[in-house]
């Protein structure tokens, strides 16, 4: 029996940040940890794969679309929880909540630290799921708790840190059998001073990624860095993970293209959908770019992009 909150057919198109992709058979955005509960209790009656969408910045769907359910958290509160710590305050975001409006929310009452991750596109959900980071600071170096729902059961579990497991673009969320509800993070009671400076540290850090990054029609980083046990060139006495030095090399940048998909000129791991670009063609230019790795350098670069829709990696 169908739930009011689950509609069928939903375009995914204009909830990615690629613009491309077909639709979800079924589509849920519970505003409520009950609302989370009905959406499941629908899922195990009908026996469907779950997918929980963010704001699809990670994220490239099939041209076929998604045979299963999207669900969409629109839990975005966000308050404030006292801490024994009289230096730091904790604060709870529903998974909902956008990276950019917990910093908002967290700067306006001189609470600082995650100003570090500022202008990165993403929900808490999603940013919890790959343990999102920008250069050295990551978001598990703030989370301290969250809530969790078991998908099998519908039943609601209070979690630390540690049961995340987090490691780089990973968490336990990653086997699929709990979606996150809200996470807590200490932050820290800062002056109005130390406050301004964090304020311009994050209009600094935005500006940066947008001067260096393309801001639209991408998923951002296309492959993740190597692990320093894949690679055995140095510089500087220290392995050469990041991809991007390699793909910078084979002179792809602004140039690569496969139908309406481009290697962005501002970044070589980056592709740009021109506007007309299929998920085909991007799983084209991708191949080709791993190709040419591979060829020249005898490494083959692994996604950091998530695949939705795809009955097996279409990549090499």
């Amino acid at each position: 029996m169908f739930s009011s909150l689950i509609t069928e057919n939903v375009s995914l198109a204009d909830k990615n940040w690629f613009r491309t992709g077909g639709a979800a058979r079924f589509f849920a955005e519970p505003t409520s940890v009950a609302e989370f509960q009905q959406v499941l209790s629908f899922v195990r009656n009908s026996d469907l794969s779950v997918f929980v969408l963010g704001l699809g910045a990670n994220l490239l769907i099939n041209d076929t679309g998604f045979d299963g359910i999207v669900i969409r958290s629109q839990i975005k509160d966000i308050s404030i929880i006292p801490s024994e710590d009289e230096q730091c305050e904790l604060v709870k975001a529903g998974a909902g909540v956008t990276i950019d409006d917990l910093i908002a929310f967290c700067l306006e009452r001189q609470l600082i630290g995650l100003e570090e991750l500022s202008g990165i596109p993403g929900t808490v959900g999603g940013s919890v799921y790959i343990n999102v980071h920008y250069y050295s600071h990551m978001l598990s170096d703030f989370l301290v708790s969250a809530q969790v729902i078991e998908v099998a059961t519908g039943e609601i579990c209070d979690v630390d840190a540690s049961w995340f497991d987090f490691g780089y673009d990973f968490s336990t969320l990653h086997y699929k059998r709990y979606l996150l509800i809200s996470a807590t993070f200490k932050v820290k009671k800062a002056t109005a001073l130390e406050t301004a400076y964090a304020q311009g540290r994050s209009f600094e850090i935005i500006r940066h990624r947008r001067q260096r990054y393309p801001a639209q029609g991408t998923c951002g980083s296309f492959f993740r860095n190597f692990h320093e046990d894949e690679v055995t060139v140095e510089s500087n006495g220290r392995k050469m993970i990041f991809v991007a030095y390699y793909l910078d090399k084979l002179g792809i940048k602004g140039e690569l293209s496969f139908g309406g998909a481009v290697v962005s000129y501002q970044h070589a791991n980056m592709i740009v959908n021109r506007g007309n670009a299929t998920s085909r063609d991007i799983v084209n230019l991708a191949r080709a770019m791993q190709e040419l790795v591979r060829d020249a350098f005898g490494i083959v670069p692994q996604p950091e992009c998530q695949f939705l829709g795809f009955e097996k990696n279409p990549l090499l």
